[in-house]
């Protein structure tokens, strides 16, 4: 089914149609206990009254998240898949907000609710929320989390969140100001704004990953992590491109960004945004490669793990009804829709030189001489 919208809908800036996207992974399977985990996340959602009311509901269901994470963890361990589902819906909530935040003090109130997250996920309890169901939900979920994760796992998770508020600050700091960033100032802080480390903790804990932390951050695999943080990322700009294409000023989105950088349309600007996409992924899966001849098993996991969070993505975004009939061009969610996306082997650019953008060519001085 394609693609939903109204009939008097404004039109899309780039089509409803996406060019082929380039996979040299294999396309990865959903979770048996898929449909157990949403119903569990729903009845979550709804012990809590998160939403005022059925549209409401509607939308905020429309993110699929449970869905999302059978994707991306296709064999994970259903009792730490569920508190990631929850958060996940949660963090869909706090995205909309932030999106949908305008005036002078946008910035310091994605500031201020981010440092009470952050506070909250140290010391529970701390009184830094106001009364309501979205703050018991988040309480409850924030127990759960800090009983649920090893000491570890819970710093790195707390790492991602700090990210992702830093990410989400920087952008409306730039909205407040009117300023649409260049292509290396949006790639660094790109993998923040998607969340990486914020979701990999959930991915690492669920599938029962523990790598040591002397090869988590060295600086090969933190380059493998970021690197398949900006194709999520880049996917996820595609497919909601035509989510945000109502916001004043325009969304800082990789189309908006080279269209600004390149002079040219939304819709020109989509080869540029897939050869930077398809380079990194050329550069991930030599730099996986790589890492996978000198790996042990918790390592080899991980970068499986990384591999299963790209393909499940993709596949995620390309069902959703939160992308395929977006909110800005329908009354409800339309259960069904999808980009009906398609596949190729070959990359749009089938260059392996480093991007030139100095925010990511570090990625690329992590291949050893057998791996250029």
């Amino acid at each position: 089914m394609p693609p939903v919208y109204r009939e008097d809908a404004p039109p899309s800036r780039i089509g409803w149609e996406l060019p082929p996207f380039y996979w040299p992974f294999e396309r990865e399977p959903i979770h048996p206990k898929a449909a157990e985990l949403e119903e569990r996340a729903i009845a979550w959602i709804d012990a809590f009254g998160l939403y005022p009311n059925a549209a409401e509901r509607a939308w905020g269901l429309a993110s699929r998240s449970a869905d999302f994470v059978s994707r991306i963890v296709p064999h994970g361990d259903v009792e730490l898949m569920l508190p990631f589902a929850q958060w996940c819906y949660w963090a869909f909530a706090a995205d909309d907000w932030q999106d949908s935040g305008t005036g002078p003090a946008r910035t310091a109130s994605v500031v201020d609710q981010g440092a009470r997250l952050i506070r909250m996920l140290e010391a529970p309890g701390s009184g830094l929320l106001p009364p309501g169901s979205h703050s018991a939900a988040l309480e409850d979920l924030l127990a759960r989390t800090r009983a649920t994760l090893t000491p570890f796992q819970l710093r790195r998770f707390m790492e991602g969140v700090q990210e992702w508020v830093l990410g989400a600050a920087a952008q409306a700091a730039n909205a407040e100001r009117g300023v649409m960033p260049s292509l290396n100032d949006f790639a660094a802080t790109r993998v923040w704004v998607g969340g990486t480390r914020f979701l990999l903790t959930w991915c690492e804990a669920a599938g029962g990953i523990e790598v040591p932390a002397e090869v988590l951050y060295s600086p090969p695999v933190q380059a493998l992590t970021d690197a398949a943080g900006f194709i999520v990322a880049c996917d996820n700009d595609l497919f909601s491109y035509n989510k945000d294409d109502h916001h004043e000023p325009l969304e800082q989105n990789l189309l908006n960004v080279l269209a600004r950088d390149h002079g040219c349309t939304p819709a020109e600007a989509l080869p540029a945004a897939y050869a930077l996409r398809d380079r990194a992924v050329t550069l991930f899966v030599r730099l996986r490669e790589q890492l996978a001849r000198g790996a042990d098993e918790q390592l080899g996991r991980y970068l499986v793990a990384l591999e299963h969070w790209i393909a499940g993505d993709t596949e995620y975004h390309n069902r959703a009804p939160r992308y395929a009939s977006p909110r800005n061009r329908n009354a409800f969610p339309a259960e069904g829709a999808s980009y009906d996306i398609t596949w190729t082997d070959t990359p749009s650019d089938p260059s392996v030189e480093p991007l030139p953008l100095p925010a990511l060519a570090w990625w690329w001085q992590q291949l050893d001489d057998a791996s250029r």
